[in-house]
């Protein structure tokens, strides 16, 4: 699988796990150089809290378009260390 966004791969794995219709890549499949620290945080019920990273790629910022749960509740343990993406990026095969 691929993440792409403004026409760069920013994640590139065959080891994605899908919850909820998402692909969360594995941290070491992800191009770090594209992904910007962000404050935001969101909880769900049953996997955690979750962080963000915002992309920005050739001057252009997609916020919050990456996010990751940091201390994944036990239900969802499988997506520790793993990314997943949205808002204008491409996953596709």
């Amino acid at each position: 699988m691929r993440a792409i966004w403004n026409g760069r791969v920013i994640a590139e794995s065959d080891d994605t796990v899908v919850v909820e219709g998402n692909h969360y890549f594995p941290l070491e499949a992800v191009r770090h150089e594209y992904l910007r620290p962000s404050s935001t945080r969101t909880t769900c019920p049953w996997k955690g809290e979750a962080s963000y990273y915002s992309l920005e790629v050739d001057g252009q910022r997609n916020p919050d378009a990456a996010w990751f749960y940091p201390e994944p509740k036990d239900a969802a343990r499988a997506i520790r260390g793993r990314v997943a993406f949205w808002r204008g990026v491409r996953v596709q095969p």
